[in-house]
Order: structure tokens, then sequence, then C-alpha cells
């Protein structure tokens, strides 16, 4: 008897194995490479999704944008690409490594000049920032980070770029620059808005004017080697939802 009920419970064990790994089988799972200024928003959002989309997990990959193209571009098994600018998404399109009927812009966001608390300086416009007693001053590197590419913009439209040439210090993502300042290593430096929501050891010197460069808004792809695209398009399309929007203007972005 000891062994026909030892036999029946392995094989109760077999058979619930067997649905177990049915159920992994069943699930989906997609990488998203998305731009590290959408950190903590996304881990949000990934919450939210997955609770409505049981079916599909989500892998979330962070760095900037022009080095998560790169990545896509080499063959990076990536499934959507969430960019912090439409140039890097272009750049993708053009080399036909996006679903183009799948791209959706999804956020936007604006500028702000930040420094670390111990520092207090009155700013009214970019052009005012020769005068300050500022030795260094951290953005993103203009070639691969978006938020870099738009603070150079705006830095150059306000004709004070090349005076403070010796002055910057790139960063490899925004998160970084969030980092110096943080910590003092840095005085000033140049974030996203959405990033202020993620810090309380920073003040908020300027919002920057938006005319002083190009529109920061945040496209959305499926790429083009995706082997899951009807699942990458329902996440892209959850990005639009009031749900998700909602998300976003929790983290100080604008829809």
């Amino acid at each position: 008897m000891r062994y026909i009920l030892s036999a029946i419970l392995i094989s109760a064990l077999l058979v619930l194995a067997g649905c177990s790994s049915k159920e992994n089988q069943d699930e989906t799972e997609l990488l998203v490479a998305a731009a590290s200024s959408l950190t903590d928003t996304l881990s949000e959002l990934k919450r939210a999704f997955e609770a409505e989309h049981p079916d599909i997990a989500l892998t979330l990959n962070y760095g900037a944008s022009g080095k998560l193209s790169q990545q896509i571009l080499q063959g990076a098994p990536v499934d959507v690409f969430l960019s912090a600018d439409q140039q890097w998404m272009d750049y993708l399109a053009a080399e036909n490594k996006i679903v183009t009927d799948s791209r959706v812009d999804f956020a936007q966001n604006r500028l702000v000049l930040i420094a670390n608390q111990n520092v207090s300086y009155s700013v009214n416009t970019l052009s005012e920032l020769p005068s300050l007693p500022v030795e260094q001053m951290a953005i993103g590197d203009p070639d691969t980070v978006p938020a870099g590419n738009y603070a150079k913009q705006a830095l150059s439209n306000s004709d004070v770029w090349g005076d403070l040439e010796n002055a910057y210090v790139y960063t490899n993502n925004v998160q970084q620059v969030l980092t110096y300042i943080e910590s003092g290593n840095t005085e000033i430096g140049i974030v996203y808005a959405s990033d202020l929501k993620r810090s309380g050891l920073v003040n908020k010197l300027l919002t920057i004017d938006h005319k002083l460069h190009e529109p920061i808004r945040y496209p959305a792809a499926v790429t083009a080697s995706s082997r899951s695209q009807k699942a990458a398009e329902t996440f892209t399309q959850f990005l639009q939802t009031d749900q998700a929007q909602a998300i976003f203007q929790d983290h100080g972005f604008s829809g």
C-alpha cells in the first residue's frame, strides 16, 4: 500500500510539474530597452502592465538612448525600444530595425538646471551661467545622451556653450548627472524635470525655456527582430492608456 501511495504521489508531482512547465512556456517574455530617465517610472509601469497582462513578463534594460540603439543595431535581442528623443529612433528606422507602424510618442519632458542642496545660486536665464562662480557643470554626453544633446542646444541658443567649455563634465546617461549633483562632485547640471521627482538632494535653479531646444518627446517602437511582436505592440499601446499616462504625470512627465 505504501508503494502504491508513493507512486500516486510521484505521478501527481509529475503532472503538476508538467502544468507548471506549460504555464512558463505560455508566458511571453519581452526585453525592453529604455532611456535611463525612465528608470523609476518604468518600474511602476511594469507592475501595472503585468497585473493587467499576466501572460506577458517584462525585462527592463536601461541606458543612454544612443548606446541602446547601437546595441539594437548590432543584434541585441530587444523587443521594444523606448528612446528619450526622436534622433535615435530615426536612426533605427533608417536601418529598418523597427516596425514602423508600431512607433508612437508616449511622453514629453522638460529640461531643468539643478544644483546640490549646499549650493545657492539665483539664475533667471542660461545666459547668466558664465557669471556664476562655477568650476564644473554636469551634462550628458551630447553625442549619445539625449538630455545632453538638448542641453547643448539650449546652451548654444543662449550663446554660452563656448563660454562654459572648460566646465563641462560629460556623463554616460542623465542618471549620472543627477548622481554627480547629489554627491557634490559637480556644482550644477542639467537634467529632466522628471529627475527632480527621483531626488530630494538637489535644488531646481531654473526650468529651461523649451523654445531653446527641440521638443522632448519620447518615442516607443517594436523592433523588427522581435519574435513576439504582437505582445510587444500590446505593451507600446499600453503606454498610451489613461492608466499609464497618469503614472507618467506622477513622475514628472507630461502626456
